[in-house]
């Protein structure tokens, strides 16, 4: 599904007065842009589907005991927050090939993250070994699935050193991840609807004999389609984009990986980055994975739950050009507090969970979940660049910040979707069953309502004390834009680290180099050079 013409595409020249944030130089086509957006969207199609039906499929199709379920999403969550650090040192080491860096791993990792996913959703002959089965799979899917999108988010800070071609740039990629992820979960959704139609519950609650096997059929018919999206994706990226080599003119700094590490958490606008979106992340996944379930067991919504599902990722998809134009006008910030709407739709729809305010809810969701889902990563490149300007220069920045925040991001999705599966294993969920009791209808209702808003108003409380300002990041830019320009002139490829003069801040807010004469005390080479803000 490729993005609206008045999506992110067409650039808008700056009105007159604006004052501009680049020298211009590093311009992406659209086809690159295009390109570049493609090799997510494989990706967010098999987390889409999982997402939505993974804990359908385990519950009530694989028959996992909610327990088991609980601790294998756990384990398969903890297994890809653990390959994110290690993907992050090996590729920050990894040698430089006429490809590039980065697109490599993204097109070496494609084909086994597609059988790794396909997998996912085989019905293993014997029954006692489901368990350990979904636990491998998910791991190994969840594990490599990190191992793409690692270098994938990195690769946007090597497609150009402009930052409005970079925002532009994430606006595309956003846009084709939010299509894969209406067209995985669409595709999905469509395939296997046939096997669970609205149940007729005899007196005896039990499951209808056969439902496993005709249902496990197609769910594999519906993985096969979209494991073929990802050698084929990943190929059009390694053909379309071009990865450059931003040699910092600012003096890279060679650490080792634990210590650059350490250095970026230090970072006071990436701690509170972080912190904020964690939280805001993980209800953005608590709510899409309890979504199907609470449809089914706990309103009267089972006929409309794929028209649900639908909705939400189309008004995704169309909310996330929008938004890009948003931020654009309003700033990144201030843009980033549309995901309030998710608060009061949340509670509406545990409250009132009929048709009409479902279909409403599901629409103001999907807008909330694009804006949740854009603005980290359209503001992480500022926080890199803010880091490079202020702290120590370090060699492999990109994919440390990247890598630790994927990191965190998995690892509070899977503590907050281990305690909730477990929550309805408490609540006596029974896998299989035709209808639930009283007790597992609460807490799904807890889970789609109240559990997502706490996290969502907690996320935005401590984004309001976030540092990076629209002011502070165009003084950045214009910052890091001057020394790029001076960087020929000043510092020749084997000159001495203190041939260079340290950083001032400027009444502006922003570092720059001093004159030979214009006064100050030369405190440290270059590549250690700090800036107070």
């Amino acid at each position: 599904m490729a993005p609206s013409p008045a999506g992110p595409g067409p650039e808008t020249p700056e009105e007159e007065g604006e004052p501009r944030e680049s020298s211009g130089v590093g311009r992406l086509g659209v086809i690159s842009k295009l390109c570049y957006g493609i090799g997510g969207a494989p990706n967010q199609a098999a987390s889409s589907a999982s997402a939505f039906y993974l804990h359908l499929f385990l519950l009530d199709v694989a028959g996992v005991p909610a327990a088991q379920a609980s601790a294998l999403l756990f384990v398969g969550k903890l297994a890809g927050a653990a390959a994110d650090p290690v993907a992050g040192f090996i590729i920050s080491r990894s040698p430089r090939t006429h490809l590039g860096r980065l697109k490599p791993w993204i097109l070496g990792c494609s084909p086994f993250l597609a059988l790794a996913y396909f997998f996912l959703w085989f019905l293993p002959p014997i029954a006692h070994l489901q368990a350990l089965w979904y636990g491998a799979s998910y791991s190994l899917f969840q594990a490599l699935s990190t191992l793409l999108q690692v270098p994938y988010s990195a690769l946007t800070m090597f497609l150009t050193q402009d930052q409005q071609e970079r925002d532009s740039a994430t606006a595309y990629r956003m846009t084709m991840e939010m299509a894969g992820t209406l067209i995985g979960a669409t595709v999905h959704g469509l395939i296997v609807a046939g096997a669970h139609e609205a149940p007729r519950c005899p007196e005896a609650n039990v499951t209808a004999p056969g439902l496993s096997q005709r249902t496990s059929q197609l769910y594999m018919i519906a993985a096969g389609v979209i494991a073929g999206t990802f050698p084929l994706c990943a190929a059009l990226l390694t053909l379309g984009t071009r990865e450059e080599d931003d040699a910092s003119v600012l003096g890279p700094q060679s650490v080792p990986f634990v210590r650059g590490l350490g250095h970026t958490l230090r970072h006071q606008p990436y701690q509170r980055f972080a912190a904020s979106f964690l939280l805001i992340s993980a209800a953005v996944q608590v709510q899409q994975s309890y979504l199907v379930l609470f449809c089914t067991h706990a309103a009267p919504l089972h006929s409309h739950r794929q028209n649900l599902v639908l909705l939400v990722l189309v008004a995704a998809v169309l909310s996330t050009p929008l938004w890009e134009w948003f931020l654009n006008r309003v700033g990144k910030k201030t843009a980033a507090y549309g995901i309030a709407a998710m608060v009061p739709s949340a509670i509406l729809l545990a409250a009132a969970p009929s048709a009409p305010v479902a279909y409403v809810v599901a629409f103001v969701s999907g807008a909330s979940i694009a804006v949740a889902n854009l603005m980290p990563w359209s503001m992480l490149p500022d926080i890199v660049d803010d880091f490079r300007l202020r702290e120590t220069p370090l060699e492999g920045l990109e994919t440390i910040f990247y890598s630790s925040f994927v990191f965190f991001t998995k690892l509070a999705g899977a503590t907050a979707l281990g305690i909730s599966t477990l929550s309805l294993e408490f609540s006596g969920y029974e896998a299989g069953a035709c209808k639930q009791s009283e007790q597992v209808a609460l807490a799904l209702k807890v889970l789609i309502g109240a559990v997502p808003t706490s996290m969502v108003l907690a996320g935005l409380g401590i984004l309001s004390v976030y540092p990076i300002t629209e002011q502070r990041r165009q003084d950045t830019a214009l910052s890091l834009d001057r020394l790029r320009k001076e960087a020929p002139a000043e510092q020749q490829p084997q000159a001495a680290p203190a041939a260079e003069a340290p950083p001032r801040a400027s009444p502006s807010g922003f570092c720059r180099p001093l004159d030979q004469n214009g006064g100050g005390k030369r405190e440290a080479p270059a590549h250690a050079r700090r800036c107070q803000s």
